[in-house]
């Protein structure tokens, strides 16, 4: 039951057999003087029908003490009550990208400064793995009320192995790539003067591996001598590695993480760390379509020319597609070699029932449906 001191809870696993619980059950407070037929009028109510339509869970995770309030019935208040999820989302990514790029920024644009403590710039690699190590940890603790996931692959490999609806899949998706793409806009603002300074002219803009590029700023390039095979298992691996401990610090049968979700931020801050530190080299540790794309996006448009999608061979797309496919394995490992929970790898033949005989698929999918309806989830 949750205290009165916190709100409902979002959870990216089943907690049971047969259910997806997404929010803990609320603890009744005190009631604001706003009724209906003597009752506590709760604005989110009206809009249930709503955020089940957009595939959001109809009850949404705010104090019911808040939910109860007369400045809820304001537009903006229902607006933020129906897309609250998709916001926190946007805004997860956007502090995620901030923190990231940020870092990356002011250790290159400081290279070699001698007024910087130890006369040479303000930072070194292990900055940048600093940065986007507590960029991730401070997202998480932005974007708790939909999940936190702040990564398209993440958000679609809880589609496949956690229950988590599919319909919600397009609308986390575009909240994250538009934070990833807005908070590297305003990395660029906040050192476009330091930029000019860098690349040596007002409006100079390169790409690496150009000598004074600065678009790794805001995306990932590889290292010219990476084969195309090497950067796509450089960024599979990673993204394998992400996944499987994401779903280990989840698992509420493991003994070996946190009983409390609380850790589970600070967790990944070590996570995303190392693999930084370990796995950042080659190709720059995107593994996550919202974090390259976006920015890249983002620095296509301020002028840094069709060289973002042309550079490393054409790089682009493995950041696109590699996250997904690393995921989705990573949680198919863990679930293969260590979780007992619903999945569909706990099925028979290991979920490949579902492929090879669709009447068994479509009755798994009917069954599914009915469950959501009856928790009036989509």
């Amino acid at each position: 039951m949750t205290s009165i001191a916190e709100p409902p809870k979002t959870h990216d696993f089943a907690e049971h057999e047969n259910h997806h619980l997404e929010f803990a059950p609320s603890a009744v407070l005190t009631p604001s003087p706003s009724t209906q037929n003597g009752h506590p009028y709760r604005t989110s109510s009206s809009l249930r029908r709503t955020r089940s339509a957009l595939g959001l869970h109809p009850s949404a995770p705010i104090y019911e003490d808040h939910d109860t309030h007369e400045r809820q019935k304001l537009l903006w208040s229902r607006i933020r009550i129906v897309l609250r999820e998709p916001f926190v989302e946007f805004w997860g990514t956007f502090i995620m990208i901030m923190f990231g790029d940020g870092s990356v920024a002011q250790v290159l644009l400081s290279t070699g400064q001698t007024t910087a403590p130890g006369g040479n710039g303000f930072g070194p690699y292990q900055s940048i793995s600093w940065g986007w190590g507590l960029g991730v940890m401070l997202g998480i603790y932005v974007a708790g009320d939909s999940g936190a996931y702040l990564n398209p692959a993440i958000t679609f490999s809880n589609c496949i192995f956690r229950q988590l609806p599919w319909r919600r899949f397009p609308m986390y998706f575009t909240a994250q790539l538009l934070g990833g793409f807005v908070g590297s806009g305003v990395v660029y603002a906040n050192y476009i003067s330091a930029i000019d300074w860098f690349e040596g002219g007002h409006g100079i803009r390169t790409v690496p591996p150009a000598t004074k590029a600065t678009a790794g700023i805001f995306c990932t390039y590889p290292q010219p001598f990476v084969t195309k095979a090497s950067q796509f298992f450089s960024e599979f691996i990673a993204s394998a590695l992400l996944m499987f401990v994401i779903f280990a610090l989840k698992d509420p049968s493991n003994n070996g993480v946190p009983r409390s979700d609380k850790w589970f931020p600070l967790c990944l801050f070590f996570l995303i760390f190392g693999l930084g530190a370990c796995f950042g080299w080659e190709t720059g540790y995107a593994i996550n379509l919202a974090r390259d794309f976006g920015p890249r996006l983002m620095s296509y448009a301020v002028g840094y020319g069709p060289e973002v999608w042309s550079a490393g061979g054409y790089y682009f797309w493995i950041p696109m597609v590699a996250p997904f496919c690393g995921c989705a394995f990573g949680g198919f490992l863990y679930d293969l070699f260590i979780y007992t929970g619903p999945s569909p790898v706990n099925t028979p033949w290991l979920g490949l029932k579902y492929i090879f005989q669709p009447r068994y698929a479509w009755e798994a999918r009917k069954e599914h449906l009915r469950r959501e309806r009856e928790e009036g989830i989509v």
